[in-house]
């Protein structure tokens, strides 16, 4: 059996469409049809080479997707065939199965756990999590990062309260994933803070209640005025940028205010802060995924989000066909994406 794949061959270079043999399911492996994958700024930084050397070449990419199970390897148990399924690079319940070799006419074509760029994928029994088939596999793609991790943040870290305040940097997929769960835990302020008007345009429509564009206005100066000089209680950072993680943590407030870092700089990039800041209360940390269990956070955030399919649409701001994933790349790097779609039912 064959597949149709995007594949890095060349840090910088375009992905090749190639067509791939499948290999024999592994005990713990899983065969989907993949529908839609996501398209996350980690896929440009695997692109780009930002982590560094990049032992695995040429191999396939991307962590997020929603599809259909056709086949399952032995010893699987969590998904049957038929099964309506999101793929999430974020580890759930299963056997953990951490990589497969597809073969082509090019040579050995390496892939991990999960992989997504693919019309038919060899999965990892822990990296999927079955839905309910009224589910429309378009939006479920959103469920396998950008929402269990923007949304993950807000009810799993921060558990934010009624009335407390939040600043989102950078209003992609997982901003505005978080904007969501703020505006449904009845959060207030809630300040998006990007450098596109669109971006923050689209930011009230998922519930922001103030926005800055960090281009034209003083953001901290903007956030004292909107919080009359109190700051915010809890800040997320993720546009991935050396600047905004400095501002995400000047505005929370002290003491408790927390600022969490879902943004990747580059290999070798640093942030600094002011120690006094930690003496005072002030806290700052990363996000694995949102920190949550996957197999209970994604049919949450399904039942809080999908009854209002419209809003998770708008969210997609663009769709392209797997033979033109490059060119989504590009609008991607270029900070012109809320959430890209590959759509492999094409």
């Amino acid at each position: 059996m064959k597949t149709i794949a995007a594949i890095l061959t060349r840090l910088n270079q375009p992905l090749e469409i190639r067509e791939l043999e499948i290999p024999p399911l592994k005990k713990g492996q899983v065969l989907v049809q993949i529908a839609y994958s996501g398209l996350c700024y980690t896929q440009i930084n695997e692109w780009k080479g930002s982590k560094g050397e990049d032992p695995y070449l040429p191999h396939t990419l991307g962590h997020e997707g929603a599809g259909i199970v056709l086949e399952v390897g032995e010893t699987v148990t969590k998904v049957k065939p038929g099964d309506h399924v999101v793929l999430s690079w974020i580890k759930g319940s299963g056997c953990e199965v951490p990589n497969t070799i597809y073969s082509s006419a090019q040579g050995a074509v390496n892939s991990g756990a999960i992989s997504t760029f693919l019309k038919l994928a060899v999965i990892s029994e822990n990296r999927l999590i079955p839905i309910v088939s009224t589910i429309p596999l378009r939006e479920a793609a959103l469920l396998g990062c950008a929402i269990p991790t923007g949304a993950g943040v807000v009810a799993n870290q921060m558990k934010v309260k009624k009335g407390n305040s939040l600043a989102v940097f950078g209003v992609g997929g997982i901003g505005l994933s978080a904007i969501l769960a703020a505006r449904h835990l009845k959060a207030y302020p809630i300040i998006a803070i990007d450098i596109h008007s669109e971006k923050l345009e689209k930011a009230k429509t998922f519930g922001a209640t103030h926005t800055i564009n960090i281009d034209k206005e003083d953001c901290l100066e903007k956030i004292r005025q909107i919080t009359d000089k109190k700051l915010v209680d809890f800040s997320l950072e993720s546009a991935g940028k050396i600047q905004t993680m400095h501002l995400a943590f000047q505005v929370v407030k002290a003491p408790k205010g927390c600022c969490i870092l879902a943004g990747n700089l580059s290999l070798g990039e640093k942030i600094q802060i002011d120690p006094f800041d930690l003496i005072k209360g002030k806290k700052i940390m990363g996000t694995w995924g949102g920190n949550g269990q996957i197999d209970q956070d994604i049919p949450r955030f399904a039942k809080w989000f999908i009854q209002n399919k419209n809003q998770l649409k708008e969210m997609i701001s663009h769709e392209m066909s797997l033979e033109n994933v490059n060119d989504l790349m590009q609008l991607l790097q270029a900070g012109k994406v809320h959430r890209g779609l590959i759509n492999l039912t094409q």
